[in-house]
């Protein structure tokens, strides 16, 4: 049974960077035919794809987000992680990691989602 768990800070001051970990189980994130992937949603508001890492470490990143987002891979712990630099109270969402078979919000059977994770930015 493939599981995925954010883990991270829930509190992040403005100006400062956002880091949050996808620990993986019952499955590998060498695997080929996942995108590893971070989705957010703010409150009261829809979905946002933020980017996904593949088993090679290439990554895609949202247009919006690129230039503030980083995510990256350990092969060692099998887990990928999320940096979101400069933050702002805008950034404050639930932060979900994902295992998908495509890249951005379309979901199908073979998806896997974390339980996702609260993250104010607040000073």
């Amino acid at each position: 049974q493939v599981q995925l768990q954010e883990s991270g800070p829930g509190l992040v001051k403005p100006s400062q960077t956002l880091s949050l970990t996808c620990s993986v189980s019952g499955d590998s994130v060498t695997n080929l035919y996942v995108y590893w992937t971070w989705i957010r949603q703010p409150p009261g508001k829809g979905l946002e794809w933020m980017g996904a890492i593949t088993s090679s470490g290439s990554t895609y990143y949202s247009p919006s987000l690129k230039s503030r987002t980083s995510i990256s891979r350990d092969t060692t712990k099998n887990h990928f992680t999320l940096q979101l630099t400069s933050v702002t109270p805008e950034d404050t969402d639930v932060y979900f990691c994902k295992g998908a078979c495509d890249l951005g919000l379309t979901n199908t059977s073979g998806d896997h989602w974390g339980q996702g994770t609260q993250v104010t930015v607040s000073s």
